[in-house]
């Protein structure tokens, strides 16, 4: 068996190639996402200790003609991390492999948690230049998504690789770069994991910092009218928007209500707001008032950008131009003051997120072109119970791709090919190269072929329910 171990997976034997992949073989064969709103059942799920391992895992997907999707921790609110087929967990590929301190830059593998890296960075005296809202993803999964943070003037935190070991779909390792293999740095940098298995990352850092965060509440009317000052105000700007909530509340603080108010009577009302809609106007209000008091902070910078996700959720954002942001924000509240009059309307509970980022050039990228205001939204769901969510996502989508909006990659979403052509100019080039480095498409689960390449696969067909 040890001479196996140094042999190419090739002219391993398939009966040998099964002994190697026992032990990394999960005897549970099930996967969701961390919102608990999709789920699959992989023909095998692997995890996978050393490189080598995931050779011996795309050997066996060529031998048996089976697609092989890898999957992180799993907190894409969407189907992307799910297949039928074999499923890669790269959660113990998660070692830091290099650190250049002078140079400002690490390796680390594509599996290691944000929250592992910052713990590891710390001990240097470093830290990631940006970070998202929450670090519990894989530092590969926020690459091939373009996950971004907030701040006017800093890229998504893709434009900070610079450069990517890939395993490619044949079993050969590809280096690429800016300067090198440059079509595949580009296509992998936002590529939804469909270019290799990316193994590992040379990602820039900078010095570890700290940042004095102020928090404070404005009526929408006032956040309209500063706009432009106020997302410049900053270097990280970010806004949550309380729909039903456009009247100061008066201030409250203490365990009490952020605590036990703010987590767990809140979940219980969300609950009975399944039953009672009326109750989805007032959690709002609620939730506004608790955080309605001015609040400055001092603190590591990752912990400044993270925030409490609280519960399972369904969620979706798009990325509008920066220059159509405004008049959106006006067209979403307009479009839900109208539901808020209408008995039978929606009333949706959780706040809605507005950040920023800057633009880039990466083909894939939400923010390609121009810069770009990122507006999410949410609907909690209790104690894993589900919510209604779909009139208010549709209704959201609607006036979004209206402004030209482009959905979070990691989000579901419904595009097909074609609008996605018309949206992103380098689309065909990105499926040039996919098909290029995976002919056979090895690397194309549920997802890629339902949005890259508009073939009839269901949107729901990773959903307990079908219809």
């Amino acid at each position: 068996m040890s001479s196996q171990l140094t042999a190419t997976p090739s002219s391993i034997p398939s009966q040998n190639l099964y002994q190697l992949l026992q032990h990394i073989t999960s005897p549970s064969a099930r996967f969701n996402n961390w919102g608990r709103s999709f789920f699959c059942t992989p023909l095998a799920v692997f995890e996978p200790e050393n490189e080598f391992q995931c050779e011996l895992i795309l050997e066996l997907a060529r031998r048996e003609g089976k697609s092989v999707k890898a999957a992180g921790v799993g907190h894409s609110p969407s189907d992307l991390a799910c297949t039928n087929e074999y499923m890669l967990r790269t959660t113990k590929l998660n070692r830091l492999l290099e650190v250049n301190v002078e140079k400002r830059y690490v390796v680390a593998q594509g599996g290691i948690t944000l929250h592992d890296l910052h713990a590891q960075l710390s001990i240097y005296g470093l830290a990631m230049i940006n970070v998202g809202s929450i670090s519990d993803q894989t530092l590969a999964g926020i690459i091939t998504t373009a996950t971004h943070g907030s701040g006017i003037e800093y890229g998504v935190i893709s434009t900070h690789v610079m450069g990517l070991t890939l395993l490619l779909a044949n079993g050969t390792r590809a280096f690429c770069s800016r300067n090198e293999r440059h079509d595949l740095f580009i296509a992998t940098i936002c590529g939804l994991g469909a270019t290799g298995l990316i193994l590992s990352v040379q990602l820039e850092v900078e010095p570890a910092f700290r940042l004095k965060e102020i928090q404070e509440s404005m009526s929408f009317d006032d956040f309209i009218h500063r706009f432009d000052k106020l997302v410049y105000s900053a270097q990280h700007v970010r806004f949550w928007w309380f729909p039903a909530s456009n009247i100061p509340k008066n201030p409250v603080s203490g365990w009490w209500w952020h605590t036990f108010m703010g987590y767990h009577v809140t979940q219980l009302f969300i609950f009975f707001a399944r039953y009672f809609l009326t109750l989805n106007t007032w959690i709002s209000h609620l939730s506004c008032w608790l955080i309605k008091e001015r609040s400055v902070g001092v603190d590591d910078g990752h912990r400044i950008f993270n925030v409490d996700c609280k519960y399972p959720q369904h969620t979706t954002e798009w990325a509008i131009p920066y220059e159509e942001a405004q008049c959106c924000l006006r067209e979403l509240r307009t479009w839900l003051e109208q539901e808020n009059q209408d008995p039978n309307g929606i009333r949706p509970h959780g706040p809605v997120e507005i950040r920023f980022s800057a633009a880039d050039n990466i083909w894939l990228s939400p923010s390609y072109g121009h810069r770009t205001c990122w507006i999410g939204i949410v609907q909690y769901k209790p104690y894993g119970f589900n919510v209604p969510y779909r009139r208010y996502f549709s209704g959201y989508e609607t006036i979004v791709a209206r402004h030209c909006g482009r959905p979070h990659w990691a989000k579901a979403h419904h595009l097909q090919p074609d609008r996605l052509r018309e949206l992103y100019p380098h689309f065909d080039d990105f499926r040039k190269v996919i098909e290029a480095v995976d002919p056979s498409g090895m690397f194309r689960n549920e997802y890629i072929q339902r949005h890259i390449f508009g073939l009839p696969v269901s949107e729901r067909i990773f959903k307990l329910r079908q219809l």
